[in-house]
């Protein structure tokens, strides 16, 4: 992929994205939110806010303004809103936040807090989708990775709607009884479209090209590509059309979710397939560790099935609904994100520093920026904590959660160290550390000019 850029704010939203992890992880180890508290609590709502919002949004959104010009071979359009949306969604997030620390402690401030964090959100969500969506609406036709994105920019569309309805009415701004209905049966809706659309079905979309890439497997689109867009994408319309309907009838809407979650069970399957077929194709047979721990992201995801399964047998009890969504968002999302973040800031760091002086200078490789020794164990440690946390969610531990939120909080400062590590160039060699005409990246913010080039020796 030659004449790649850099993405200006890119770093800055994972940085933020990572910072918002480790404030999740530290709630968890102090009891805050659920299981400690109950499912609907005004506590809980605010750490999976600040998980859903502060730390896996921002991170997708930060790869989208990567990768997405990647995947169409196109560059970003409209990359100076980059920084506003980051802006207001931060800032949307800190009031809404502050809206359910208020209801847990009298709601003197919620008839403002909340429409005013929900209007913020829209706006920085809004600069997000204007980006991406212009980026794609340019390249069409689009290849079917780029068709995931959209896919999963419309499930963030209907997520902010549906999340703006429940604070206008939550504040009082209105008191219509079929929106306050849609509160009632709404809220598993706002849950599905924000972890199954927006963020697992444009993971998976954006990993039809990452895995590829990075093991250089064979890049071809099959029938069972199209089969996880087509069905995944189906699911996601059935649970959005799902919404209005709770509204129109104020009544159930068991068969419309009972069709969406077997559609959705059968692109995961199709999709976990898919996987397997890309590594067992790859050319690359010594796998880099986001590789190996992309393995255990995706036994995440499928893990998620049978509680799938279960809950629409057994119902949906508060244990296996706090199972379900945390295994899919630390099991699935957040390993996913951290594997890939080990590739990805390293690879970025490379293009920044060494791109203006590729063929001119001696340079490392990516993989020199790394010390796979010291990650492993971070990711191991990672990876049994949310075993655990998962069975002490089920079986309504609440001890043995904190303890295990204690091992994800350790893990994450752990590879936050070794993603700083990579951008401080810590591991590559003085030989080749600093050649002339190479750029020194800071932390948080790359400084490069447009159009660092990369070849294949870099991976």
């Amino acid at each position: 992929m030659p004449g790649t850029t850099l993405s200006r704010w890119t770093m800055s939203f994972f940085a933020t994205a990572l910072s918002f992890l480790i404030g999740g992880e530290v709630m968890m180890v102090l009891g805050y939110g659920f299981p400690s508290a109950e499912i609907a609590a005004p506590e809980t709502l605010f750490l999976v806010h600040v998980i859903a919002i502060g730390w896996l949004s921002l991170l997708m959104a930060g790869a989208l303004l990567q990768f997405v010009p990647v995947l169409v071979a196109r560059p970003l359009c409209g990359e100076r809103f980059a920084l506003p949306a980051l802006l207001l969604i931060v800032a949307g997030l800190l009031v809404l936040l502050l809206a359910f620390a208020d209801l847990s402690g009298g709601g003197r401030l919620v008839g403002v807090a909340l429409p005013s964090g929900a209007l913020l959100l829209a706006a920085g969500f809004s600069a997000l989708v204007g980006i991406v969506a212009a980026t794609l609406w340019r390249a069409r036709p689009l290849p079917l990775p780029a068709r995931f994105v959209a896919g999963g920019l419309a499930a963030l569309a209907a997520t902010t709607v549906l999340g703006g309805c429940f604070a206008l009415t939550l504040a009082g701004v209105t008191s219509d009884g079929a929106m306050a209905g849609l509160v009632v049966s709404g809220v598993p809706l706002h849950a599905i479209l924000g972890l199954g659309g927006w963020l697992s079905f444009t993971a998976i979309g954006v990993s039809y090209r990452l895995l590829p890439m990075f093991m250089l497997s064979p890049e071809k689109e099959k029938g069972t590509n199209r089969f996880v867009l087509g069905a995944g994408g189906m699911a996601l319309f059935l649970v959005a059309a799902a919404a209005p309907a709770a509204i129109v009838w104020e009544a159930g809407v068991t068969g419309l979710l009972v069709a969406a979650l077997l559609l959705g069970l059968a692109a995961i399957g199709v999709y976990g397939s898919d996987a397997v077929e890309i590594y067992r194709r790859r050319k690359r047979k010594t796998m880099e560790l986001n590789s190996r721990m992309t393995i255990i992201a995706l036994v995440g995801l499928l893990a998620t099935v049978p509680l799938c399964v279960g809950a629409f047998l057994f119902g949906l009890s508060d244990a296996l609904i706090g199972a379900l969504v945390f295994l899919a968002a630390f099991g699935w999302l957040t390993f996913l994100g951290l594997a890939q973040l080990y590739k990805i800031i390293p690879f970025m760091t490379w293009l920044e520093c060494y791109g203006p002086v590729l063929g001119r200078a001696p340079t490392p490789r990516v993989q020199d920026l790394v010390d796979e020794r010291n990650a492993v164990v971070w990711f191991a440690l990672f990876a049994g904590s949310v075993a655990t946390a998962t069975l002490a969610i089920l079986f309504s531990h609440t001890g043995l959660f904190r303890f295990a939120s204690l091992g994800l909080l350790i893990a994450t400062i752990g590879l936050a160290g070794e993603f700083a590590f990579a951008r401080r160039l810590a591991h590559v060699s003085d030989a080749l550390r600093h050649p002339q005409g190479a750029v020194r990246p800071n932390l948080f913010l790359p400084h490069m000019p447009r159009g660092g080039h990369h070849g294949p020796a870099a991976l």
